[in-house]
């Protein structure tokens, strides 16, 4: 049997880490990047999040994925290596290896601790296939290291996190999954734009499940950045901005604030916010107009029969 490798392209710097955290704290309009949702707790509360019946985005997607996965593999064609994107558990990519007759899965995530216990296991279940695991923050460059190999791969990226990045940002990213494609293609995975009363439970629950993922946020910062949060004092806010076609998440002062750290501090109002995530929802011809300025073409998209989400194929034009 094969044994998965392991590759850490970044190790991330703790100073350079804590400086990022303290001036998006100190910025006019706080903000802190969602990745920093993602400490252990709140990877287990986002898995939590995803069984609420609120939270359409992955069963959809995993619905669509089961009715048209055949279609898929018919369009794609052989996939020799397939580029998982954002792995996490390696779950969604695991269930395309037969149909899709991937023959070298590569899993990328921040890091590489993260995927060594999934790919010990999927290794198990296909010892023949290579693989390999790569820590990478692709959210600020998508830079994949020779040891992938050469030739056309099939770029993987489900889950709708291409809705984190600000149309910008998208049209940069998807850039630079044209160019990581060396000639092959990407799946990704969209939200849609759909009614207010759909979209906004999904990111609010009754339940308060996201509201703890959103404010764990507060005792990750505390820890990376030296920060004396205290979550009491903060709320979970979440509604869709139709103006930008995007949820956005809060965190709110219940009351004036002080946040202190080593050398600074900042002082929040009553009902002001610190800006936690971004997830825009497109329309279908929009999103294939970005994909297409990114170099993408042959596009074939999948919805669901409410049209809530999308999974998209684009080959890479030379």
């Amino acid at each position: 049997m094969k044994s998965p490798r392991l590759i850490q392209i970044a190790h991330e710097d703790p100073q350079a880490v804590r400086n990022e955290l303290l001036a998006g704290l100190l910025a006019p309009t706080a903000t802190i990047a969602p990745k920093y949702l993602y400490d252990a707790l709140g990877s287990r509360l986002f898995s939590a999040i995803t069984e609420l019946p609120e939270y359409y985005p992955t069963r959809t997607e995993a619905a669509i994925f089961s009715r048209e996965m055949k279609g898929m593999a018919n369009a794609l064609g052989q996939v020799a290596t397939l580029v998982d994107l954002g792995a996490g558990n390696c779950e969604k990519a695991a269930r395309l290896f037969e149909t899709f007759r991937v023959q070298r899965y590569v899993a990328v995530d921040i890091s590489v601790n993260y995927l060594r216990d999934s790919l010990a296991c999927l290794q198990r279940e296909h010892p023949e296939m290579d693989m390999l695991g790569i820590g990478l923050d692709f959210s600020a460059a998508l830079a994949l290291p020779a040891e992938i190999g050469k030739g056309p791969r099939a770029l993987f990226y489900p889950g709708s996190s291409i809705g984190n990045f600000t149309p910008a940002a998208a049209l940069a990213f998807l850039r630079q999954a044209h160019a990581a494609s060396l000639g092959g293609a990407l799946l990704i995975g969209v939200d849609l734009v759909k009614p207010v009363s759909i979209l906004e439970p999904a990111y609010d629950d009754p339940l308060g499940v996201t509201a703890a993922f959103n404010r764990n946020m507060l005792l990750h910062l505390n820890r990376l950045a030296g920060t004396d949060f205290a979550i009491t004092d903060w709320r979970h806010v979440a509604f869709f901005n139709s103006v930008e076609s995007r949820i956005e998440m809060h965190l709110e002062a219940l009351r004036d604030v002080r946040v202190g750290w080593t050398g600074g501090e900042r002082c929040f109002c009553a009902g002001e916010r610190l800006h936690t995530e971004n997830s825009y929802k497109w329309q279908i011809d929009d999103f294939a107009a970005l994909l297409q300025q990114a170099g993408f073409g042959r596009l074939r998209h999948w919805t669901d029969e409410n049209q809530w989400f999308a999974v998209f194929l684009g080959f890479a034009a030379p």
